[in-house]
């Protein structure tokens, strides 16, 4: 593989948020040699994306080294020196020496190790066809649930089939209990008892539809005779109210007619 090295060290030093920063002691890594002592080399890192980045100190600025997290695994290992909170990044190819890492505790080992594990695009992609799967069986799961509604509601209001003999025949359609004005207002509990439909409909579409628990604003379209008595309410209240004003003329052209 090969990098710019002046890209890769602007991309180390710029503003990009960082993916988990903190100091690791080293062995023998890239651009790292071993101490004489043999305790390794306290180095700040640095991991954007699938880049760890290790440098002099926290104010460092150029890169000591780069390890490109692909292909590899990262596991526990045991330090040189006792007491030390050690993990290595081994790669699948041959002859490419791995990484010893140390973190100053258990929590900041197990921290740099999640970290590190998934940092690769392999591990991203594998979240990722997870995410789809999910989507996917979500997606199913309510397109299921929509037509088993569907099939719920259409049940309920299914029009049967013509018959001239059956009572409540209304344009070919036979009004069942739940779509029949009737049926919705005494279930619901909406019409007083002792008056008529008539006088109960003219209060308006409101009370039919709020009497099955549906919204005055738009009703529910799978049942005709519902549609039916909403649109009719209007024409009602203009009948009612021309009825209203011939009973009121009427006496004032008999008083007219008269000598």
């Amino acid at each position: 593989m090969k990098l710019n090295e002046r890209s890769v060290a602007h991309y180390a030093l710029s503003d990009s948020p960082a993916d988990h920063v903190g100091f690791l002691r080293t062995w023998g890594g890239p651009g790292t040699p071993p101490t004489p002592s043999g305790t390794g080399r306290r180095c700040w890192f640095v991991l954007k994306g699938n880049l760890l980045f290790s440098f002099e100190s926290r104010e460092g600025r150029a890169p000591l080294s780069l390890v490109v997290l692909e292909g590899c695994t990262v596991e526990l290992a045991e330090a040189p020196v006792p007491e030390e909170f050690a993990f290595a990044i081994r790669f699948d190819a041959p002859g490419v020496r791995p990484h010893l890492l140390a973190a100053d505790g258990p929590a900041a080992q197990e921290a740099w190790v999640k970290a590190l594990s998934r940092a690769s695009f392999g591990y991203m992609r594998l979240v990722v066809r997870e995410l789809e799967s999910q989507l996917r069986d979500a997606r199913q799961s309510l397109a299921l649930h929509r037509r088993s509604s569907w099939k719920a509601v259409t049940s309920r209001c299914k029009p049967q089939a013509p018959d001239r003999w059956s009572p409540g025949l209304e344009n070919g359609h036979t009004l069942s209990r739940d779509c029949s004005p009737t049926g919705l207002v005494e279930e619901g509990g909406s019409r007083p008892v002792g008056r008529g439909l008539a006088e109960w409909e003219l209060q308006g579409p409101a009370n039919l539809l709020l009497g099955r628990g549906q919204s005055p604003v738009s009703p529910e379209t799978s049942c005709f005779s519902t549609l039916h008595d909403w649109y009719g309410q209007e024409i009602m209240e203009l009948r009612r109210a021309w009825l209203q004003r011939a009973q009121g003329s009427r006496p004032e052209r008999e008083g007219q007619d008269r000598p």
